[in-house]
C-alpha cells in the first residue's frame, strides 16, 4: 500500500476518489455526510494495487490543520492508522492538529497520540498530542 498526497482541487484527486465519494455504501458510512474539498485541503489517498482502499482530507485554517470526513474500507484499523499517520507528519510539527472522528474510530486515533475534547453521539473531537505549545504560540 502506499499513500499518495494530493492537493484538494487535484484532478488525479477527483479521478481517484470520485467513485468512493459518490458511493451510496461510502456515504452511509459517513452517517450521510457528503465529502467536501476545496483548495485549502491536502488529501492522503491510499492505494493498494492501483486501487484506492481509503483516504483522509486536511483543511488548513487559520487555526491550524482539520481531519475531518476520511474513509477506510472495512474500517480497517491498520489503515486508518497509516493514513493517520501521514497526516500527523505533514502537519503536527508545525501546527495544531485536530480531528472529528467517528465514536467508533476513538480508540483508532486514540492510540495515534489524539485526545477527545468534546463527544457527541456520533462524533469525537479530538486534538493532536499537547497542542498547549500551539495555543501559546497564538497569544
Amino acid at each position: 500500500m502506499i499513500i499518495e498526497k494530493l492537493p484538494g482541487t487535484d484532478a488525479r484527486l477527483y479521478m481517484l476518489v470520485a467513485p468512493l465519494v459518490m458511493s451510496v455504501p461510502v456515504i452511509r458510512q459517513n452517517n450521510n455526510y457528503p465529502f467536501k474539498t476545496s483548495r485549502k485541503h491536502l488529501w492522503f489517498v491510499a492505494l493498494d494495487r492501483d486501487s484506492v482502499v481509503g483516504f483522509m482530507p486536511v483543511e488548513r485554517k487559520t487555526a491550524g490543520a482539520y481531519i475531518d470526513n476520511y474513509y477506510a474500507a472495512g474500517d480497517s484499523p491498520e489503515l486508518l492508522m497509516a493514513l493517520i499517520g501521514a497526516a500527523v507528519a505533514e502537519f503536527a510539527s508545525e501546527q495544531s492538529l485536530s480531528a472529528m472522528v467517528h465514536v467508533r474510530h476513538a480508540d483508532i486515533f486514540k492510540a495515534c497520540g489524539f485526545s477527545p475534547v468534546k463527544n457527541w453521539k456520533l462524533y469525537v473531537k479530538m486534538e493532536y498530542g499537547d497542542n498547549e505549545q500551539f495555543q501559546e504560540q497564538r497569544v
